[in-house]
């Protein structure tokens, strides 16, 4: 059951029971706050003498609990002040302003994102190996290893698998039919009635720019650890649980409306994004913490969101045509928001001419495309 007798969603779906009798400002409010109130508690228990994370942290001489909370209220203001989290697609959506017919053209070109965004954490794991300048001595090696933890946390609940003891360590069939967020995607395609053969497509040249930017900065030697750390966490996670949100609530109001018959699982790639990167956000916004020296690097981890903000507003305004056949409403940024940095905007037009031109829609005219996201 998605909806109860009184139009409330169940705990299981979402934690908002309300969530279909609010507008998208107050969904947005509800998990700034919420979010808020989750990094404060860890905070908290930091505070306690017993705490293993602040033992941790004392160890690596970081950590004040007071200036973690400054900057993390700086950071977590800063993105979720960006636009693209209201963007027009996910209010329209919510909205229930789609058709089943525009779900799946939606739901095809989506998938695509899905499919390549866990691969960026990945990247950024590898960022920090022994041979930079942040492994140097023995806290430096400390930090970096801490640092890998947390994404490969990351990475295993992308592709649904956890730690394994000698004892019970999975066999190959059973390790390869984890429940990663790739099937629970085509568990959607399913509901939709969308047969295997239709479910991979070739990529906008929106959802593809967000790919590469998101890919550049987590991996490219022009960008910092700093920079790849940021835009795998801060720059990633923290408006998931919102806009998904979003698109849960549309995608059951066009069920209930239409006769789709979407089921919770169904519908489970969504329900699990909002509870996940929840926690994802807070794990590496802690480890963010931990490699920034000075004000300075506020400055870098803010430039590092904007770049991954601007590669998602582009593909939503991108879907937003390709799904409605009609021109997206302007979306305006704020100074503060605006990307001008020469590196993604080289390394993104480098990028475009390495790949398979029938993996993009108009793949030849893309590969020489000189517009980017950040004009």
């Amino acid at each position: 059951m998605l909806v109860d007798e009184r139009g409330l969603l169940p705990d299981h779906i979402h934690p908002l029971p309300d969530l279909l009798n609010r507008d998208a400002a107050s969904v947005l409010s509800a998990f700034i706050h919420s979010q808020r109130a989750d990094f404060e508690r860890v905070l908290a228990e930091m505070g306690q003498g017993t705490s293993p994370l602040r033992t941790v942290l004392a160890e690596l001489g970081r950590g004040k609990t007071a200036d973690l909370g400054v900057l993390f209220l700086h950071l977590h203001r800063h993105v979720m002040e960006h636009p693209v989290w209201t963007h027009p697609f996910f209010l329209r959506v919510f909205e229930g302003r789609i058709t089943p017919e525009q779900v799946k053209r939606f739901a095809t070109q989506y998938f695509n994102q899905i499919k390549n965004t866990r691969q960026c954490v990945a990247l950024a794991i590898g960022r920090f190996h022994g041979l930079t300048a942040l492994a140097e001595g023995n806290r430096g090696e400390r930090l970096s290893e801490l640092t890998q933890i947390a994404l490969a946390q990351l990475v295993a609940d992308e592709y649904g698998v956890g730690s394994h003891g000698l004892e019970d360590y999975p066999e190959l069939g059973r390790l390869l039919a984890a429940k990663t967020h790739i099937v629970m995607y085509r568990q959607l395609f399913e509901g939709l009635g969308l047969a295997p053969e239709d479910q991979d497509v070739a990529m906008l040249p929106e959802v593809a720019d967000n790919v590469l930017i998101q890919r550049l900065v987590a991996g490219h030697p022009e960008f910092t650890p700093l920079e790849a750390l940021a835009s795998v966490g801060l720059g990633m996670e923290w408006g998931v649980p919102e806009f998904f949100s979003l698109l849960l609530g549309g995608l059951i109001r066009v069920s209930q409306r239409d006769g789709l018959g979407l089921t919770p699982r169904h519908l489970e790639v969504f329900i699990a994004h909002v509870r996940y990167d929840v926690l994802h956000a807070i794990s590496v916004m802690l480890v963010t913490s931990l490699h920034m020296r000075g004000p300075e690097d506020r400055g870098v981890v803010e430039n590092a969101c904007n770049m991954l903000m601007a590669g998602r507003t582009a593909m939503m305004g991108g879907l937003y045509r390709h799904v409605f056949g009609e021109e997206c409403p302007e979306v305006t940024l704020e100074d503060r928001h605006r990307v001008s940095d020469v590196r993604i905007i080289e390394a993104l037009r480098h990028a475009r001419a390495t790949i398979a031109p029938q993996r993009v829609v108009g793949g030849e005219a893309y590969r020489t495309s000189t517009t980017t996201p950040f004009n």
